[in-house]
């Protein structure tokens, strides 16, 4: 019995503390992890960071005998924990990602999950219940015995494998910074060589390449559909034209968020190449998706088989397919990343010209609402956790500014849009900045004009803008007044004063022609 009292709080201190590392080593998956398992928000940052804690607490308390038993206690209760909001998750038809292991790894929450930590519930139960008086073997009892001459062997033995270690993680960590700057040079040479700017993001993407290496066989995979019928990735090539895998979870909000724009791209898109939503989750709660989102083709893989097969180490995710059957591209991750795969694909992969040759135009893009139409409704959080309408400047002509705090361009118009608030000129018009980012970047920006957040940039493109920085003028009366505008010069423009009389199309143009002054110089976005 001791030695199984001992196997069992070995395994389920080992499990403790890798899960606590792996948590550590992540605090911010941790977090969102807690915060998409319902914690309320303004506990989400201390939970996250108080569990791997606890969790290494138990794995520690659960190796010596003399405090084996209060740990089991504390394993016991904290998988029970897991076990109820996993079940609250479940029922309520959402799957968050468990992040159980960090980085190591991480999928969402199932019925898996579930018999993952009923076992080791069992266990640490089995420990509560046997080891009350007697929690069994020390694990370090044997040193005890051994002579002064052992004793200095194995702590010679210790150092070398910890030497050894050092140095792997070290070299390790050498050839990967060495491989990344090189892939930073390469694509620092490409982008001068195209005369273009080494971006944010293009600098992401080669610090971070993921998914199956682009050219090699795509994983071929056959999954039922909403209606219950099987589709191959063979079956969704059959019609020659490209596959979009779109790897998608009821239970995770960014998917949510882009889920609109999906099913925008699989009518309009169609013709050019065909996008399916791979999706996790039960087949009840993705047609309830489906149908909210305006999806067509959504495709139920049992668990992550398939995100898997495809390197998708998370949720939203994208994957192309050419139409031979290799992989056309890295895995896009994120939102974000998404569309620009989807901009890029439609561009490639367009309708077909007179010559044959696939047309190279960009995808449709967020068109511009005609001046005179009613501006759509804008109701959004302000910095201070207020709310901030578009209509509380009824009256009175409005520039709304899309903005981004991380946008260079955005950037380097910021001090001469202080200067315009600090001096602006009679009857200019009020400036509402519709931003993303957080809370502390925008006040960092310093403007005083009424910042609001909209981390989706669903506002700008109920307007019509595609990018930051863009603006477009709304009138007294809250109507569109001019096109959508994009670049500093153009943002300029429609802070000039406002006529008093409605602005037609003509008067807009004029209006354009006249950039002001302290943004003429100013660079335009790519």
């Amino acid at each position: 019995m001791d030695a199984a009292l001992l196997a069992a709080r070995l395994l389920l201190s080992a499990v403790f503390a890798v899960a606590a590392v792996a948590k550590l080593l992540d605090l911010p998956g941790s977090r969102r992890a807690v915060a998409d398992f319902g914690v309320p928000k303004r506990l989400v940052g201390p939970a996250g960071l108080a569990l791997p804690m606890v969790e290494l607490a138990v794995a520690g308390l659960l190796v010596p005998s003399t405090t084996a038993w209060w740990g089991a206690i504390g394993a016991l209760v904290l998988l029970l924990a897991f076990i109820g909001a996993i079940g609250w998750n479940l029922a309520r038809g959402r799957t968050p990602d468990c992040h159980c292991f960090g980085q190591i790894h991480s999928a969402p929450a199932g019925r898996p999950t579930l018999v993952r930590n009923g076992v080791m519930a069992a266990i640490a139960a089995f420990v509560v219940a046997v080891g009350f008086r007697d929690a069994g073997a020390s694990p370090v009892g044997w040193l005890n015995d051994l002579s002064r001459d052992g004793a200095v062997g194995l702590a010679a033995v210790i150092v070398a494998v910890g030497l050894l270690a050092t140095q792997g993680w070290v070299l390790a960590q050498l050839v990967s910074h060495h491989g990344r700057l090189l892939l930073r040079l390469d694509a620092l040479e490409a982008a001068l060589a195209e005369g273009r700017p080494m971006t944010a993001a293009s600098d992401a993407a080669v610090r971070e390449p993921a998914g199956l290496p682009v050219g090699t066989q795509a994983p071929n995979f056959a999954l039922p559909n909403l209606a219950g019928e099987t589709v191959s990735l063979d079956g969704l090539r059959a019609e020659g034209k490209p596959v979009l895998l779109v790897f998608s979870d009821p239970g995770c909000r960014p998917c949510g968020a882009l889920m609109p724009e999906v099913g925008r791209w699989q009518r309009e898109l169609g013709a050019a190449m065909t996008i399916a939503v791979v999706a996790s989750g039960s087949a009840e709660t993705n047609r309830a998706k489906a149908a909210e989102h305006g999806l067509g083709l959504v495709l139920l893989q049992a668990g992550r088989e398939v995100s898997l097969a495809y390197a998708a180490g998370g949720t939203p995710a994208a994957v192309l397919v050419r139409p031979d059957g290799t992989v056309g591209s890295p895995i896009a991750g994120g939102v974000d990343a998404v569309r620009t795969l989807v901009a890029r694909a439609a561009g490639v992969f367009g309708p077909a010209t007179a010559g044959g040759a696939p047309a190279r135009s960009a995808p449709a893009m967020p068109v511009s609402l005609p001046i005179g139409a009613q501006a759509p409704v804008v109701a959004l959080p302000d910095l201070d956790g207020g709310t901030v309408a578009l209509s509380d400047s009824a009256g009175e002509p409005t520039v709304v500014l899309f903005w981004n705090p991380a946008c260079g361009f955005c950037r380097r118009m910021l001090e001469g849009l202080r200067a315009w608030e600090a001096a602006a000129p009679i009857g200019a018009p009020r400036l509402l900045v519709v931003s993303t980012g957080s809370v502390e970047d925008n006040r960092a920006m310093g403007l005083k004009s009424e910042v609001v957040l909209d981390q989706g940039f669903s506002t700008g493109r109920s307007f019509g803008a595609s990018g930051t920085p863009s603006a477009v003028l709304v009138d007294a009366a809250g109507k569109i007044a001019s096109q959508v505008v994009s670049g500093a010069e153009a943002v300029g423009t429609l802070l000039a004063p406002v006529p008093q009389q409605p602005v037609s199309a003509e008067r807009s143009a004029a209006r354009q022609a006249a950039p002001v002054l302290w943004m003429q110089q100013a660079p335009r976005p790519s």
